[in-house]
């Protein structure tokens, strides 16, 4: 055996015998032993060293800090280090590059040096898994000279994050983000959030309504945006509240995309039914960030919530139950599956309690096909501050929807669709859905003509069915006159 050969093996006996000590000796030992090698290493290196971690224990979120820092030193040093990290930036825009971990990059700044390097840490346990731990803690490290300490506190690390704040507005990409169940959280909030780049094509333009309303809305949202010193002189936190109720079919989820388009907000998905608590709730409000539209889509259909004081107006969990909520749980199966004990008090401090003042700029949507069944106090003037009601398609709405699917301003069955929109309700996803072309050599009057025969059959079965309801109308008068008249013979 030569010489490589040994030193290789006597290589691999000291790794597996710190492997299996590591894994025995508990690991309180071990963080004795770093921070004595820390104060070694201090004695023959003498800098100060400053750490950015990237979700401190003090915060719930991710830290603005390590993101600014993370963009600055991607930007303007990824060529000085041989080891980088790549992620994808966006469509058509190419990857982000990082600095990845152990690695160093250097900087003058008015002529002091400092060192940052990028660390990650792992958690010590027993158990040998191939799934990505959620306990990864990782950090910026900035090291420099003691002597040098009062210009890098005082305008270097000033500089690094303004200049990272203006890189990552400049390469900012919208956002869709849904929140996790809390069974899939582990032992860090930082897993709440899921998100996707939003890429949905909506806007105000192609938004099939009245070009008014859609006026009104679009001077609302401009007014919003720069209300922040109004919001501050008066009091409040610096939301809106947006109530958007309709049949269904009618563009309200469209609505949603074409407002995050127009403003350039991040949107947030919530889906209540995965919150188990008010506590995990308000973890999520703070996860936020500013500049983002908050969406509860279905408020009465998410939980058993909206209409609870109608029923219970004490506030008391009743001890008998009803017939009505043995049914419910026997129609839910009768098992005893953790259900979501958000409430509606926890909602309404949600939206607009002290922790609603922890973000700025944001905007609360909710939606709804059955307005009537919410609880007045969630959608009260100032929690909702606008009521849109998303109606049956009208022929302004239509104008708009031929523009987009057949690219027309005008055309001579324009009247008669005019006509038949004014007598009957139909969805704009209805018309949306017969003015699609259904082959390549499908014309726009033959598409006009689908949606001409699709409103004839809906004001037929609309009459047939306004013929049933007078006859039984009549025919219920008629029983009840018959029946006064047997009782007074009687």
């Amino acid at each position: 055996m030569n010489f490589w050969e040994s030193l290789f093996a006597r290589i691999g006996s000291l790794v597996f015998i710190f492997t299996t000590l590591e894994r025995f000796i508990p690991s309180q030992f071990w963080d004795t032993v770093d921070i004595y090698l820390r104060k070694l290493a201090f004695f023959f290196n003498p800098n100060v060293e400053i750490t950015f971690d990237e979700f401190p224990p003090e915060d719930y979120g991710r830290s603005k800090a390590y993101a600014a820092i993370q963009a600055y030193l991607g930007t303007n040093f990824s060529g000085q280090t041989a080891r980088l990290k790549a992620t994808a930036a966006g469509k058509g825009r190419g990857v982000t590059l990082s600095m990845d971990d152990c690695q160093e990059i250097a900087e003058v700044y008015k002529g002091v040096k400092v060192c940052w390097m990028r660390s990650t840490k792992y958690p010590r346990n027993n158990v040998i898994s191939f799934k990505e731990s959620v306990d990864e803690k990782r950090a910026y490290i900035l090291s420099f000279r003691q002597k040098d300490r009062n210009v890098v506190v005082g305008s270097y690390l000033t500089h690094v994050l303004g200049e990272g704040k203006a890189i990552s507005k400049r390469g900012r990409k919208q956002r869709l983000y849904t929140n996790v169940s809390g069974d899939d959280w582990g032992s860090d909030d930082k897993m709440m959030w899921r998100s996707v780049g939003f890429e949905h094509p909506a806007t105000f333009e192609t938004l099939a309504m009245d070009p008014k309303k859609k006026k009104e809305i679009m001077d609302d949202l401009i007014e919003f945006t720069k209300a922040r010193d109004y919001y501050a002189k008066i009091g409040k936190p610096w939301k809106r509240g947006y109530l958007l109720y309709g049949p269904p079919g009618t563009g309200k989820s469209t609505m949603i995309a074409a407002i995050a388009n127009f403003l350039r907000y991040d949107v947030y998905d919530i889906e209540l039914t995965s919150v188990s608590d008010n506590t995990n709730l308000r973890k999520l409000l703070i996860e936020i960030s500013k500049r983002a539209i908050v969406v509860i889509e279905d408020i009465d259909c998410s939980l058993q919530i909206t209409g609870k004081r109608k029923g219970n107006h004490s506030g008391h969990k009743r001890d008998n139950p009803t017939v009505e909520d043995a049914v419910r749980k026997a129609g839910d199966g009768g098992d005893e599956r953790e259900e979501s004990k958000v409430t509606l008090s926890g909602l309404l401090n949600f939206m607009d309690g002290l922790w609603s003042a922890s973000g700025g700029e944001r905007i609360f949507v909710f939606t709804t096909n059955h307005v009537e069944k919410i609880d007045d106090a969630l959608i009260r003037r100032g929690r909702m501050d606008r009521h849109i009601e998303m109606s049956y398609c009208c022929f302004e709405a239509f104008k708009v929807l031929a523009k987009n699917y057949l690219d027309l301003d005008s055309h001579h069955m324009f009247d008669a669709v005019r006509c038949l929109l004014s007598e009957i309700e139909i969805s704009t996803a209805d018309v949306a859905e017969s003015l699609v072309p259904k082959s390549a050599e499908m014309g726009a009057d033959e598409c006009l003509e689908n949606l001409m025969a699709a409103l004839r059959k809906g004001k037929g079965e609309a009459e047939k069915m306004g013929g049933e309801r007078q006859g039984g109308e009549v025919f219920r008068r008629l029983k009840k006159h018959i029946r006064r008249r047997l009782v007074a013979q009687k």
